[in-house]
This record gives C-alpha cells, sequence and structure tokens, in this order.
C-alpha cells in the first residue's frame, strides 16, 4: 500500500497492491497498521456504500462537529472526480478544493481528514462508491456546500447542463453562508 499526502494537508491518496493471476484479483482496502505508521489515525465505525448513474453530482457535504467525520473512498464499480473542499478556518488552504479521478482499474482511494466538505460526479455509465467513516451519521449536523459556487471553481468533468443534482444539494448554500465550525 503507497499513502501520499496531496498539497492539501490532511488529503492522501491510497494506492492498493493488486496481486492479480488467472483467478482474478486480491488487495488489502484498509490496513489500519499501515495508515497508523504514515500518522494517519482512522477507526472507521460506519462504511455506507451509493450507486449512482452518469453525470450525478452529490455534495458538497460535512457534518459540523463534534459529528464530523473523516473518510476513506474507494470505487467497486465505475469511474468517479472525487473532491474534497478545505473547511478549516485557520488552515492555509481553507476554500481551496483537491479533485481525483478514483476508479475501479486503478483502485486508488481518497482519505480526507476531518474538516473538509465532500462531493463526487460519475464519469462512467454507473459507479459504486463505498466509503468508511469514523464517525456516524448524524442528521442534525449534517450540511453542504454548492457545487455550483463559482468561486470555488470546482471542474466537476462532466457537462454541468446535463448533471442530475439532488433537490437537497441543489439548495445548498455558498462557501461564504455556510455554517462551519472546524478551526
Amino acid at each position: 500500500m503507497q499513502i501520499t499526502e496531496t498539497e492539501l494537508s490532511g488529503l492522501f491518496i491510497i494506492t492498493p497492491k493488486i496481486f492479480e493471476d488467472n483467478r482474478g484479483y486480491f488487495l488489502e482496502s484498509y490496513n489500519f497498521r499501515n495508515l497508523d505508521n504514515f500518522g494517519i489515525i482512522f477507526n472507521p465505525v460506519q462504511d455506507n456504500e451509493s450507486k449512482s448513474i452518469k453525470n450525478v453530482i452529490r455534495g458538497l457535504h460535512y457534518q459540523l462537529k463534534p459529528f464530523d467525520q473523516a473518510k476513506l473512498i474507494r470505487v467497486i464499480e465505475g469511474k468517479i472526480f472525487d473532491v474534497a473542499l478545505d473547511l478549516r478556518k485557520s488552515s492555509k488552504t481553507f476554500g481551496k478544493w483537491f479533485g481525483i479521478e478514483l476508479d475501479s482499474k486503478t483502485k486508488k482511494q481518497l482519505f480526507i481528514s476531518k474538516g473538509f466538505a465532500h462531493g463526487f460526479s460519475v464519469l462512467s455509465e454507473t459507479a459504486t462508491i463505498q466509503y468508511k467513516c469514523d464517525n456516524f451519521y448524524n442528521p442534525e449536523s449534517e450540511r453542504g456546500i454548492s457545487i455550483f459556487d463559482n468561486t470555488l471553481n470546482i471542474n466537476w468533468r462532466i457537462n454541468i447542463n446535463d448533471s442530475i443534482i439532488s433537490t437537497k444539494d441543489r439548495e445548498n448554500p455558498l462557501l461564504r453562508d455556510a455554517e462551519i465550525n472546524f478551526i
């Protein structure tokens, strides 16, 4: 397992070793010890899976403290453009985002520390995403940032006019108007 920190502190690309033969493949998708040795403390308590069709955009989602979540994102089937937005007000990269294509072929993963909003767009016909979280879902603390916020200038890698977005996500506020309690 190779772990690489991105230009945004707290975001890590995890590239597993894939062992393939005529039977198929094997990989280790999570290993507490490997992450801990790299300085990443991550104890997942909830495992989520979603399936979406092409041009779906989900996000940008987060939960307020004390229900904030670190997440480990992986694609089981298909391809997505995965985005994490820094919401830590004291961070040098507050309001900056990082994006990466994740797919079922390379099996790269993105580890997102607490203090980030998360979203993705679906680039393939369908995509099944699995994400481990280190805190339970709490609907009262759930918040979002608008994917249409022009100050963020996120290129979702799909035609925005063809995008499929939930009513709830369409109503998310701009970053400047969002409730954020990360320091």
